[in-house]
């Protein structure tokens, strides 16, 4: 049976897993929780699973996954196998969050695990399975239910980022980055999460009343002018999901977000840190938009699986999302490199390629799909988040009749 190894607090551990239910999710009493996770963060699974029945939870189901059952798969299966995925799988999670599940995924998996691997199959593999994840993935992209990601400090995680440290040391720097980006380590992180939120809310708001029509980012290697959606909203932190409860999707956030115009985003932009895709690591991309797609892309590591990510459908050169985060952010300035996008975005500004967010509408949750593509939104298989923003950075909001609003100044809010 895994336990929890020694170099993890084990009471900071447990307020995580709390915050995970309380503050991700505020579970409501009777709700049933859809939980995914890989073998290796099992202690931390259990934890969640007694905060989620102590808050009232029907029923809590986690679908585990294997780091040595996936390279098997590598290894050992027909060239068939990687155009299949278990869509029956995902289809009854959809099955369940259109009953009102809770959504919960626990991150904790080696982000160089398919580093090794042949692109070509890693791309097919990974197509197969946003085609068959679709029916779930909508209930969540549309934030029909309350969902949440969570990391969980694993030693495969822990020795990516910290190679030259031993087991112990390695598991123990990420446990206490996690929990210091997680707000677990100060003495009543719920209501530091409040707070958190409200300043949040606060950013939103500012740029809600702005209504910019585009945003203009320039520094080294980016000159890139993102149009925004017709009736965009700014969202950051916690959010009321469709069902009526409000939650924080992301432990940690750092992010206010919104939707890019699918067709309205032109010039040149270069990523600012690697972005770890499926368990590829893809680095220094550079691309070149042209009517809101991309024209132009390569990468200095991981440029095929790159390209084949944008051949994934005709939305996946398009733009989903656009998002602000200050270069001081306290993930940003802990130094460190995740190796995962669920941090390093928040480390950053940063760009998603891919399906919009409904939400990021005014009164998204009444429009239909062609309702939101006559708006600008974008609707792809993918939605794969990565890094365009740094202390070289600056962003200009830009109003419809020309002129100019300083957002961001060398990485931080104007």
């Amino acid at each position: 049976m895994t336990s929890l190894p020694s170099s993890i607090d084990p009471h900071k551990l447990d307020k995580l897993a709390e915050v995970a239910v309380k503050i991700g999710l505020r579970l409501e009493r009777g709700q049933d929780l859809v939980m995914t996770a890989p073998l290796n963060t099992a202690p931390f699974v259990r934890l969640i699973t007694k905060h989620a029945y102590l808050a009232g939870a029907g029923l809590v189901t986690t679908i585990y996954s294997d780091e040595e059952a996936t390279l098997a798969r590598y290894a050992h299966a027909s060239d068939e196998s990687f155009d299949r995925a278990a869509d029956w799988l995902y289809e009854g999670m959809a099955k369940a969050y259109a009953g009102n599940a809770a959504r919960l995924a626990v991150v904790g998996d080696n982000p160089l695990m398919l580093a090794a691997q042949d692109p070509a199959k890693v791309a097919r593999a990974n197509k197969a399975q946003s085609i068959a994840y679709r029916p779930a993935l909508e209930k969540i992209a549309n934030f029909e239910i309350n969902w949440n990601l969570v990391p969980y400090p694993s030693l495969a995680w822990a020795k990516v980022m910290f190679p030259g440290d031993s087991d112990d040391a390695a598991v123990a720097k990420l446990a206490d980055a996690i929990f210091a980006a997680a707000r677990v380590d100060l003495d009543d992180p719920v209501e530091a999460w409040k707070a958190h939120n409200a300043e949040l809310h606060r950013r939103s708001a500012w740029l809600n009343g702005e209504r910019f029509s585009a945003l203009h980012f320039t520094g080294p290697g980016t000159d890139l002018t993102v149009g925004l959606a017709d009736e965009h909203e700014w969202h950051g932190g916690a959010s009321q999901a469709r069902n009526g409860i409000t939650c924080n999707p992301n432990i940690p956030t750092e992010e206010v977000f919104t939707t890019p115009h699918a067709l309205k985003v032109e010039g040149h932009v270069s990523s600012t840190k690697p972005l770890s895709h499926q368990g590829t690591l893809i680095d220094d991309i550079q691309v070149r938009f042209e009517g809101g797609r991309i024209v132009e892309a390569k990468a200095s590591k991981g440029e095929e699986v790159l390209l084949k990510v944008l051949d994934t459908d005709e939305g996946a050169r398009r733009l989903g999302e656009v998002a602000l985060v200050p270069h001081s952010s306290p993930i940003s300035a802990s130094g460190i490199l995740f190796y995962n996008t669920l941090f390093d975005e928040n480390a950053s500004c940063h760009i998603a390629l891919g399906q919009c967010y409904s939400k990021c509408f005014l009164n998204g949750a009444t429009l239909s799909e062609d309702e939101i593509k006559a708006r600008g939104g974008n609707a792809s298989l993918i939605h794969i988040d990565w890094m365009i923003g740094s202390d070289k950075v600056d962003i200009d909001g830009l109003r419809e009749d020309g002129s100019r609003v300083p957002v961001m100044r060398k990485g931080e809010w104007a």
